[in-house]
C-alpha cells in the first residue's frame, strides 16, 4: 500500500514536471501577454476660425464618412469679409489700366523730350561750325546753347515723371496682390466656417452645441479613426529576442469575450515603457531591485471588429514559429 502511494506521488511529480515543461516550450515558441491596449489614432477636431456655433450635425457615438460635415459656424461675418475684400480688389483693378496708360505717356514723353534734345544739340553744332566760318553772329549760337539746356531740363523733367509713373504703377500692383491675399484668406476663412470629417471615424467626448461660442485650433471633441486599429502589447524583455516585424499574433479582447483576431507584429519599441515615463527609474542607489522590463510591440489587426473601442484591454499571443521566415532582421 505505502509502494502505490509513494508510486502515485512520484507519477504526479513526473507528470508536474512534465507539464510544466511542456508549458515552458509553448512559451518559448508563442510568448503572449495580458498587458496589451486597444490602439487607434484620434483626431482633435478644432475649428481654423473663432466664430458662433450655428448648426451641429452629429452625435456623440456617430459613425462619419470622410468630408462629412461635423458642424458649422455662423458664415455671415466671413461672407462680408470675402464681399468687402472683392469690392476692394475691384478698385484696385480699375485703376491698374490708367497707371499703366500714365506711365506708356511717360515713358513717350521721355522718347520726345529726347528727340528735341537731340534736334537742339544738332542745331547748337551747326550754329558753331557757322559762328567758326563767320556765317553766324554769337547771339544765334547763345540762342542755340539756351535751347539744348531747356531740352535737356525737358529731359529731365519728362524721365522724372516717368520713374513716378512707374513707381505709382508699382505700389499700385502691390496693392494688387495684397488685395488678392486678402480675397483668397476671406474665401478661406469662408470655407473654414464648415467643418468636415478629416476621414472616417467615431465621433467621442461631444460637448458642442448650437450658439456656443468657440475659439480657432481650440478642440471640441475627438474623432476616432476606425479605418486602422492595432494592440501595443507590453512584452517582457525576455520575449523579445524570439519577438521579429512580420510574425503573426493572435488577440483576444476582453469586451469581446469568445471572440479571437488576428494581428502581425509591426513594431518593436526601442526603448522600454519607464524610458519614455515623465520621471525615468534611477537604479543608481544602494536599494537597486532588478525588475523585468516591459518593451511595446505594436500588433497591427488584420481585420478589426467593429465593437472595437480604444484603450481596450487584451491578451496577446505572437507565433514565433510559423512567422520565422518573415523574422529576417533585428528588431
Amino acid at each position: 500500500m505505502k509502494s502505490v502511494r509513494m508510486m502515485l506521488v512520484l507519477a504526479i511529480v513526473v507528470g508536474g514536471a512534465v507539464a510544466m515543461w511542456l508549458w515552458w516550450q509553448h512559451a518559448e515558441k508563442y510568448p503572449s501577454t495580458d498587458d496589451a491596449y486597444v490602439g487607434a489614432n484620434i483626431i482633435s477636431i478644432a475649428p481654423q476660425v473663432s466664430g458662433l456655433v450655428e448648426l451641429v450635425k452629429v452625435k456623440e457615438g456617430q459613425h462619419v464618412k470622410a468630408g462629412e460635415v461635423l458642424f458649422a459656424l455662423n458664415a455671415a461675418p466671413f461672407r462680408n469679409a470675402k464681399v468687402q475684400a472683392e469690392a476692394s480688389l475691384a478698385v484696385l483693378n480699375n485703376g491698374e489700366e490708367p497707371a499703366r496708360q500714365q506711365v506708356a505717356a511717360a515713358a513717350a514723353a521721355v522718347t520726345s523730350a529726347r528727340a528735341a534734345l537731340n534736334a537742339a544739340k544738332a542745331q547748337f553744332d551747326r550754329d558753331t561750325a557757322l559762328l567758326a566760318r563767320g556765317s553766324a553772329s554769337t547771339a544765334t549760337v547763345q540762342n542755340s546753347r539756351a535751347a539744348m539746356a531747356q531740352a535737356q531740363a525737358g529731359v529731365d523733367q519728362a524721365q522724372a515723371a516717368l520713374v513716378a509713373a512707374q513707381a505709382q504703377f508699382n505700389d499700385r500692383q502691390n496693392q494688387i496682390a495684397s488685395a488678392q491675399a486678402q480675397l483668397a484668406t476671406a474665401d478661406l476663412n469662408l470655407s473654414y466656417a464648415t467643418v468636415t470629417a478629416p476621414a472616417d471615424g467615431i465621433i467621442a467626448n461631444l460637448d458642442l452645441r448650437q450658439g456656443a461660442a468657440v475659439a480657432a485650433y481650440q478642440p471640441l471633441f475627438a474623432l476616432v479613426e476606425t479605418a486602422d486599429w492595432w494592440v501595443d502589447a507590453n512584452f517582457k524583455e525576455t520575449d523579445l529576442p524570439r519577438i521579429r516585424p512580420g510574425q503573426p499574433a493572435t488577440i483576444a479582447v476582453d469586451m469581446m469575450p469568445g471572440t479571437s483576431m488576428t494581428g502581425t507584429v509591426a513594431t518593436i519599441s526601442p526603448g522600454s515603457g519607464a524610458t519614455f515615463a515623465l520621471l525615468p527609474a534611477q537604479n543608481a542607489s544602494g536599494n537597486w531591485v532588478k525588475v523585468t522590463q516591459r518593451f511595446a510591440v505594436r500588433i497591427r489587426l488584420d481585420t478589426p471588429a467593429p465593437e472595437l473601442r480604444v484603450g481596450g484591454s487584451a491578451m496577446v499571443t505572437v507565433d514565433t514559429v510559423s512567422g520565422a521566415s518573415a523574422a529576417g532582421t533585428t528588431p
